[in-house]
């Protein structure tokens, strides 16, 4: 039984809403900052992972609504960029850029060694290496596919698959924790929220939200996610081949950082209640059609081999991505995105820090430096270290 695009957009609403209350009753979900999209359909999962051999039933979602939640999202993260946050947190991006390079390398080497311990082909390591934790499910089935044909590898493909998403979970489950950890062992405090421009004068900006301060979002955020569209389609063809959620994006910053100086403002709760809702709902669709029997069956190896990427990558954030950017609170913000992104993807990446933000208060720089660098610096860094991996005789030969 398939759900239709309205049925499973009710059963996304359904999952958060649940995600939700599990979030307030069970405590451990809320202190360590679990998003609720995971919480509630990871919960949907095992349900159904239950019931399908008890009962016969077979339930599966439409996906039409995902691409364009996520473009969504994007779109709305780029109106949220102001880009003279990039004149205080510049330094902090190429150090949060820089620290990604040897982590690149060593979750791949850590995959390839676990990989042939397991008597698995090496190529294997760098599918639940950063093939599939870092690019997500396109890369991984963009590799897949080359695997198969090269090296015959059996059932490539739905390995892929299997650690992109059970990668999604693992990083959605770990940055909150580490944040958590970080923020109570160094006693750290987030931002205050932002004021208004001019002492006694309101700021339009942030006004509260209403018809009139939602409608220019709406407006702004649909033009970024057509426009977007129009120019991955416009450069399909060519040696450009930026993802659509990239021009997306990039689309949204411009529309910020070019139209207010025309006066152009859009509402800051507005573009956070857009981002917000279509992650989820991304979130929330990706988590229910999470067949765990299927994960189960096809995992075996490959699953222990995730297990020590995450302890890789927890390692990582507390004791290297903290200290070399910044040692503050920005810093254990984006030591929780960087688990979302190194073990799943920028979306989860940013879930885990709206989730901290909303508990411990803003990180303005982390909100711009993240997406950059999630968005497309770290799948060109990780196409190089790819590249040179496979190129050795004794892995991709």
């Amino acid at each position: 039984m398939t759900l239709q695009p309205v049925e499973t957009l009710l059963a996304a609403a359904l999952v958060l809403l649940l995600g939700h209350l599990l979030n307030r009753l069970i405590a451990p979900l809320a202190r360590y900052n679990i998003p609720e999209p995971i919480t509630g359909g990871l919960l949907l999962a095992i349900v159904l992972a239950v019931l399908e051999p008890l009962s016969g039933l077979s339930l599966s979602f439409d996906s039409t609504l995902k691409p364009i939640l996520l473009l969504t999202f994007f779109a709305a993260v780029g109106l949220s960029a102001d880009l003279s946050l990039l004149g205080k947190g510049g330094k902090r991006l190429l150090l949060f850029v820089l620290v990604l390079i040897p982590f690149l390398l060593l979750q791949n080497a850590l995959g390839i060694l676990l990989a042939l311990g397991l008597d698995m082909h090496p190529l294997m390591g760098l599918v639940g290496g950063s093939i599939t934790l870092i690019g997500g499910h396109g890369t991984g089935a963009a590799y897949a596919q080359t695997f198969a044909e090269q090296h015959n590898i059996q059932s490539v493909m739905e390995l892929s698959m299997t650690a992109a998403t059970l990668g999604l979970v693992l990083g959605g489950i770990t940055g909150g924790p580490l944040a958590q950890w970080l923020i109570k062992r160094h006693q750290l405090a987030g931002a205050p929220a932002p004021s208004a421009a001019t002492p006694g004068e309101p700021d339009p900006s942030h006004a509260a939200l209403s018809a009139g301060s939602f409608l220019p979002v709406l407006a702004a955020t649909l033009a970024a996610v057509l426009g977007g569209q129009a120019i991955a389609e416009l450069f399909a063809n060519s040696g450009v081949t930026l993802p659509s959620f990239l021009w997306c994006l990039l689309l949204g910053v411009l529309i910020r950082n070019l139209g207010r100086p025309l006066g152009l403002q859009l509402n800051a709760p507005a573009i956070e209640f857009i981002s917000s809702l279509n992650l989820s709902l991304f979130l929330a669709i990706t988590m229910m059609a999470l067949s765990l029997s299927s994960v189960f069956a096809l995992a075996g190896p490959l699953l222990l081999i995730l297990l020590c990427q995450a302890a890789l990558v927890l390692l990582f954030g507390a004791l290297l991505t903290f200290r070399a950017v910044g040692r503050d609170y920005e810093a254990a913000v984006m030591s929780a995105a960087f688990c979302g992104f190194a073990m799943g993807a920028t979306a989860t990446a940013i879930a885990n820090m709206q989730a901290i933000a909303q508990r411990y208060g803003p990180a303005p720089q982390a909100f711009v430096v993240v997406p950059l660098v999630g968005a497309f610096l770290i799948d060109l860094l990780n196409a190089l270290v790819l590249t040179g991996f496979i190129s050795l005789s004794w892995i991709g030969g």
